[in-house]
């Protein structure tokens, strides 16, 4: 029995996704195209978006939000868990790396499920609380976006999430920098503001995940 979480080695991450991982073919390709290009470290890792498949299955999440979608990776493994009918509201700001998403998407699919809005993500999410209904009406979030507005992102996806309803918030480890005196940029501070606000928010359950980069999540009470 073990006191607390184990260090994965590369081996032991090795063994981890050929005993684990369960990644279609199509989520496969999607992240090895992604892996050949400069930004690729902003690509979560198979193991954290089988686990975020689950989180949709065990929730039963219709309706869900993604601030943050790269090249569309989380947001596929997402679309495929979801059932007939379940809708993404994806958020990014560029339309050259979702433009690889929606080929994948449009393969898989799911496109369907998939409402891609280009701008700032502060003011979509403004302007979905603006839409009559939308406010408690999403089961399950995403934040996986730029960190100094990681802050600004859970405030307005607390309040379009309906009670019981799970954010899950990725990089709350940050490499480790937040928990390193030394590092002080204005990311590593919004994260520890974040996970420090977060610690203490009683309108929420929260359990930090030591999967990928840290996920944080937060259940809506």
């Amino acid at each position: 029995m073990a006191a607390r979480s184990i260090e994965l080695t590369g081996r032991l991450y090795k063994y981890l996704l050929d005993h684990s991982l369960r990644e279609a073919p199509i989520l496969a390709r999607l992240r090895a195209e992604t892996a050949s290009m400069a930004e690729a470290n902003m690509q979560i890792g198979p193991e954290q978006g089988q686990f975020m498949a689950l989180l949709i299955e065990l929730t039963g999440a219709r309706r869900t939000l993604e601030v943050g979608t790269f090249t569309g990776y989380s947001t596929l493994a997402v679309a495929l868990a979801l059932p007939a009918g379940g809708r993404i509201v994806a958020c990014d700001i560029s339309e050259v790396f979702t433009a690889m998403g929606r080929r994948y998407w449009a393969e898989a699919g799911v496109a369907d499920k998939i409402d891609l809005r280009l701008g700032p993500a502060v003011e979509t999410l403004d302007a979905l609380l603006n839409e009559a209904g939308a406010a408690g009406s999403f089961d399950f979030a995403f934040i996986d976006a730029d960190k100094s507005n990681y802050g600004l992102y859970y405030e307005r996806c607390l309040s379009l999430l309906r009670p019981g309803g799970l954010i899950a918030v990725d990089n709350v480890l940050w490499n480790g920098s937040v928990a390193d005196p030394s590092k002080n940029d204005e990311d590593t501070r919004a994260i520890r503001a974040l996970n420090e606000k977060m610690h203490g928010d009683t309108r929420v359950g929260i359990s930090l995940v030591p999967i990928g980069d840290g996920l944080m999540l937060a259940r809506k009470r």
